[in-house]
């Protein structure tokens, strides 16, 4: 059995236990590499995941492309969740459109507005979300369990692509012939918002693109950081 056969059986194996065990259960798609793998995987199995993305108002054009690909592909419409229109004119009325750029503090307050305040909502009345986070990912998700106790949300949080490298994802989408997002054949291994995104170059790591004006220790939005704090929550056994 290839590293990859056994490490899709045992994806497939978490995904079955988180709809069986923590229903009602969602999946937070950015519609990325990582997140495909696990749309294909939840659609092709029929399990009762629900998938949304989170429609920050800021995304490239080929991101938003994808929720039709997704729709062609498998006749799913994946929900989007969508920031409060007060708080996005707030935020602008008082620091600028592209204010994310003066400081970490501009940047993570413009991520809670348009990112962390709709994933709240996304998340309300469910036992569990998954993410499609890697550890190879980054500095900050080195330590990523594949399960783990959410207290901020109330609920467990499952990383079941966790142990995945680059190279799994990538082998996963072509043998079976998933969607993926154009912008990764450009140079974007890491997608988010179009102004806070840049492609990367040969040899660097695979989210320098993602606030690339940042040090890498503070490279997240705030969905993975508990009460303001880039922390690791407490991980479960499996």
């Amino acid at each position: 059995m290839s590293d990859l056969h056994r490490r899709v059986e045992e994806t497939q194996a978490i995904l079955a236990r988180i709809a069986r065990d923590y229903s009602p259960a969602v999946f937070a798609s950015s519609l990325a590499a990582e997140d495909m793998v696990l749309t294909d995987l939840i659609l092709k199995a029929r399990l009762p995941i629900g998938i949304f993305s989170l429609e920050t108002g800021r995304l490239h054009a080929e991101t938003l492309d994808m929720l039709n690909r997704v729709r062609d592909t498998y006749g799913y419409e994946i929900a989007l969740f969508k920031p409060q229109p007060e708080a996005v004119e707030a935020y602008v009325a008082q620091n600028g459109l592209n204010a994310f750029y003066d400081s970490v503090e501009m940047r993570k307050e413009c991520c809670r507005v348009r990112k962390v305040e709709p994933l709240s909502r996304a998340l309300s009345g469910k036992q569990a979300w998954i993410t499609g986070q890697r550890r190879a990912q980054s500095t900050t998700r080195a330590e990523l369990a594949v399960q783990e106790d959410d207290a901020a949300h109330g609920m467990q949080k499952f990383n079941p692509l966790a142990d995945w490298s680059e190279e799994d994802v990538w082998e996963y989408l072509r043998t079976q012939n998933v969607p993926y997002n154009a912008l990764h054949d450009r140079g974007y291994p890491s997608i988010g918002c179009e102004p806070c995104t840049r492609a990367i170059q040969p040899g660097e790591d695979v989210r320098a693109g993602r606030w690339w004006w940042e040090n890498p220790e503070s490279k997240e939005c705030g969905l993975h950081v508990v009460d303001g704090k880039l922390i690791r929550i407490k991980s479960v056994a499996a």
